[in-house]
């Protein structure tokens, strides 16, 4: 049973899954795409990059990279949501004993709007630990959410300019260097930012 386990979720890990399942459910339009996209908020091991570079190939740069960035905010507002409006009201009386959860409560009072614009762009950000931190937190929830669709609309449509850089390489080699370009850069500042904000982890 746990050997089954591991090897699915492997497969969730691997860029032939999703093109088969994207093939599978072709007909059900936006559904699958947005879909896989929220899944990946709720399960972050999932390659996001992937996903939003399946999307592109399978409906063009504008409605993949649309239909990408509904699913990543969809699922993001829910793992917030849950965190502020579940357990911080129903049970943090139980959830304040966790040291961990105190710790990243005691993060977001150093975060500023804009420092949180450039954490939800960045692709390497830890995402589900800002949803966590800043839903357990006081940080408006109005601003939180209006600044997390922001970054992440910039945040997917440089994971769509990668996966339409993959595309056009098939045809001019050029475009390989140039998405691999694209990779590097993202990681690079990724790294530099979350290491300043106590995030390289």
């Amino acid at each position: 049973m746990e050997t089954m386990l591991i090897d699915w979720l492997h497969q969730l890990g691997t860029l032939e899954f999703w093109e088969a399942l994207l093939e599978g459910f072709e007909g059900l339009g936006p559904f699958v795409p947005i879909l896989l996209a929220m899944v990946e908020s709720i399960f972050p091991p999932l390659p996001l990059i992937a996903i939003v570079a399946l999307n592109v190939a399978a409906h063009g740069g504008f409605l993949g990279f649309v239909y990408s960035w509904l699913g990543v905010a969809a699922g993001g507002t829910v793992v917030f949501l849950f965190w502020r409006r579940v357990v911080k009201r129903f049970f943090w009386k139980l959830a304040s004993r966790s040291e961990q959860l105190k710790k990243a409560q005691q993060w977001v009072s150093h975060v500023d709007t804009a420092s949180l614009f450039m954490l939800a762009v960045l692709p390497f950000t830890p995402t589900s630990f800002l949803h966590l931190a800043f839903g357990i937190s006081d940080f408006d929830e109005k601003r939180y959410l209006l600044t997390l669709l922001a970054g992440k609309s910039v945040m997917v449509a440089m994971m769509a300019l990668f996966g339409q850089s993959l595309l056009s390489s098939l045809k001019n080699p050029v475009y390989l260097i140039l998405a691999i370009a694209i990779w590097a850069g993202m990681y690079w500042v990724s790294r530099k930012f979350c290491k300043k904000h106590d995030l390289d982890r």
